[in-house]
């Protein structure tokens, strides 16, 4: 027995509560439904994209960590890279949640830099 929540239930808990408060979201890949690992992408209106993913720590723990940046001088480079990951992962769910300071909903304060 895992205390790990199954995917689909964290995926669709997220996108209710970015729904609750206005914001858009939406499954982009839809990965196995009991294990799968969850990326989330933020962003708002439609811009400033950015995906975060829980990486191991030495502890053992998993946090959410940056994992890449949509760079707006390069076209088409942030979701050809979401497409290749999720080819690369059949387990992960790519989730997209736009909305002001969609970090806090991942429990961050704030993007990086």
């Amino acid at each position: 027995m895992t205390d790990r929540l199954p995917a689909r239930l964290e995926a669709t808990a997220l996108m209710r509560q970015v729904s609750a408060e206005g914001g858009f979201a939406t499954v982009i890949a839809k990965g196995e439904p009991e294990a799968g690992t969850i990326m989330v992408v933020l962003c708002e209106n439609g811009a400033r994209a950015r995906a975060y993913e829980r990486m191991p720590t030495p502890d053992g723990d998993r946090i959410w960590q940056l994992t890449r940046r949509d760079d707006p001088d390069k076209p088409g480079e942030f979701s050809e890279w979401l497409s290749r990951r999720q080819h690369q992962d059949s387990d992960l769910w790519i989730i997209e949640l736009d909305i002001a300071g969609g970090e806090r909903f991942i429990g961050l304060t704030a993007p990086p830099g």
